[in-house]
């Protein structure tokens, strides 16, 4: 009799470490395994890093800099004019559009961001605000 006890103790001690180290199935099992077998979304990768290797990035980018343009426009945050991504994101890269937003840059304009005026730059190229203004329309998200 004693020995049945000791078997019976024995079996349900094992029993019971068997299920509490994994040994039984339910749905929290299956849901922990789903969980780690779900890759992580993957980290957003910023515009810079984007383009970083196209050499219409490479020239605009040096370009704005250069013309100072970086004093009132980031590529993607707002500071006193619209990101570049902003401005990408509302103008195609059309013929027309590099048109207008070169006359825009180099004449000045006010009204399609708000009521700060963006001053004329009549002393660049046009050749260059062009390149800055395909750099610019290149960012697009």
């Amino acid at each position: 009799m004693k020995l049945i006890k000791s078997l019976t103790l024995g079996l349900i001690a094992v029993s019971a470490l068997t299920y509490s180290c994994g040994g039984g199935s339910t749905s929290e099992t299956a849901t922990t395994e789903t969980e780690v077998t779900t890759p992580p979304p993957a980290a957003p990768v910023s515009l810079e890093d984007k383009y970083k290797d196209n050499p219409l990035f490479i020239a605009g980018q040096a370009k704005t800099k250069e013309a100072g343009c970086t004093a009132c426009h980031m590529v993607e945050r707002k500071i006193v004019g619209p990101s570049y991504a902003d401005v990408a994101a509302k103008y195609e890269s059309t013929p027309e559009n590099i048109a207008l937003l070169t006359k825009h840059v180099i004449e000045g304009h006010v009204g399609t961001w708000g009521e700060i005026m963006m001053p004329s730059h009549p002393q660049l190229a046009p050749a260059d605000v062009e390149e800055m203004v395909k750099y610019v329309l290149l960012l697009k998200k």
